[in-house]
């Protein structure tokens, strides 16, 4: 059986694992809602209001 994926609190990346590859933090939820894949950092709109620096999937909001 595989990991349930978690959103990290502190950056929202959605991570497998108990520590966000992003920030590196482990304060980590399994409950979180929406989710948006960053493809392009240098061109999404999304990112750039997001705060997001790096490609990859992130959570809307964490609980």
């Amino acid at each position: 059986m595989s990991a349930k994926p978690r959103a990290c609190r502190n950056c929202k990346r959605i991570v497998v694992g108990k520590t966000c590859d992003v920030c590196g933090s482990s304060n980590l939820s399994t409950s979180y809602s929406g989710l948006v894949i960053i493809l392009d950092v240098e061109s999404s709109e999304i990112a750039k209001e997001l705060g997001i620096r790096k490609s990859g999937r992130y959570a809307v909001k964490v609980d």
